[in-house]
């Protein structure tokens, strides 16, 4: 009798282990497939965010026309830290009219801004309530009222357009040229605000396109290299400009034509030829830019990390549809700083809100030797020149007579 109640006792036992172990076991298939499908959406959502970064996108809305008074020439926006600077811009529409001209804020409170219009309107225009403001202000190279010609640029990949004006009034171009660079999502436009500033010192302008920019050729896959590759059509921009007179180069660019500039007078063979280096609002290291957007848009810190991992894999390329990884480390120009050989002026805002100035700071201390920045505020991304037109002009002139004494000779001859 007693060994036969040690024999159910231990079927007992038996049944009970193995119950648990297949409680175990399914609670264990059950954890790793929520783990892999949680991979898996985790995975899914860096790819769809490097995937962004990289792919031109069209301009987004990013205010709304609540009221137009043609009477008084004026129109009221939605009110957001960049409709509410005071200043000249533009504004991208939809309707009757696509881009319009504002100027001086008449008024506002929590929730709108009343600007004056420079860009008339009458009461026929039908106008959408989304809108994009822009720092462009002028749109055509003919607002300037300066000679210019339309030219192309020969590069790897095909002509790249470009527009001419030279430094001269008698059309004449010079020994000394600024070679301007837009940023990402934008085209030439950008860069019309600084040719008036070059032009009154003598200085040709050369304002130019890049792969994959809506102007320029397009690489099989169209997407943004963030100035990895972009920089060899600029580069080849110089050659074109070093065979048609040009002795001293300067570089400006744009957000992220500051990367593409900084690339430029790092790889580039015309290095001699280049005597300064320009940037606003300029993206300095990649890596720092991504990260900040990353937390401005609410995304997880360990998806905005997988997200530049994604990038900077070759492996990864189909996934995100770049031409291969993104070489963050050549493109940190913090950590490259004693690379530089050229004088630099950085003028970044410190509430960019969209590309943060710490780099262009860290870069500035890493080399105060060659680099100098003018630090604005409330100006936000791109838009100094449209806040404070004057002191943005006096910083890039006194700095051009600082470093080239040639330029103020050129510009009094």
């Amino acid at each position: 009798m007693k060994a036969s109640r040690r024999a159910v006792a231990h079927d007992a036992r038996a049944g009970r282990a193995d119950t648990l172990r297949t409680v175990l076991g399914a609670t264990a298939v059950g954890l790793a497939s929520a783990f892999l499908a949680a991979s898996a959406a985790f995975a899914f959502v860096a790819v769809r965010v490097a995937r962004r970064v990289v792919m031109p996108a069209a301009r987004a809305a990013d205010t709304r026309i609540l009221d137009v008074d043609v009477a008084a020439q004026t129109i009221t926006l939605k009110r957001t830290p960049d409709t509410a600077l005071p200043g000249r811009y533009g504004l991208f529409t939809t309707g009757a009219a696509d881009y319009l001209k504002v100027g001086s804020i008449l008024s506002s409170d929590a929730a709108t801004v009343k600007r004056k219009l420079l860009t008339e309107v009458d009461g026929d225009m039908h106008l959408a309530p989304e809108a994009a403001f822009s720092g462009w202000y002028f749109r055509q190279p003919e607002e300037l009222h300066l000679p210019f010609t339309h030219e192309y640029v020969p590069t790897a990949l095909g002509p790249c357009p470009a527009w001419l004006f030279p430094g001269g009034d008698d059309g004449e171009t010079g020994e000394s040229w600024v070679i301007q660079i837009h940023g990402r999502g934008t085209t030439r436009s950008e860069c019309l605000r600084a040719v008036p500033v070059f032009h009154s010192l003598g200085i040709t302008s050369l304002v130019v396109s890049y792969r994959n920019d809506g102007d320029a050729p397009r690489t099989r896959s169209g997407t943004y290299a963030l100035g990895a590759t972009e920089w060899r059509d600029v580069d080849a921009a110089i050659t074109w400009a070093l065979r048609r007179g040009a002795r001293r180069i300067i570089l400006m660019g744009w957000s992220m034509g500051g990367a593409i500039a900084l690339q430029v007078s790092l790889g580039s063979a015309h290095r001699e030829s280049i005597v300064g280096v320009i940037l606003d609002s300029p993206v300095v290291d990649w890596r720092t830019v991504l990260t900040y957007q990353g937390h401005e848009l609410r995304i997880p810190t360990a998806v905005t990390g997988l997200a530049i991992g994604t990038l900077g894999a070759d492996w990864a390329a189909p996934a995100t549809r770049a031409e291969g990884g993104i070489p963050f480390d050549r493109l940190d120009i913090v950590a490259r700083a004693d690379e530089l050989r050229h004088p630099a002026l950085i003028l970044h805002s410190d509430d960019d809100g969209f590309v943060p100035s710490s780099a262009s700071h860290a870069l500035a201390d890493a080399r105060p030797d060659l680099v100098e920045m003018q630090t604005f505020t409330t100006a936000r991304h791109t838009k100094l020149w449209n806040y404070d037109q004057q002191r943005w002009t006096d910083a890039i002139e006194s700095w051009l007579r600082r470093h080239d004494p040639t330029f103020a000779e050129e510009s009094a001859s």
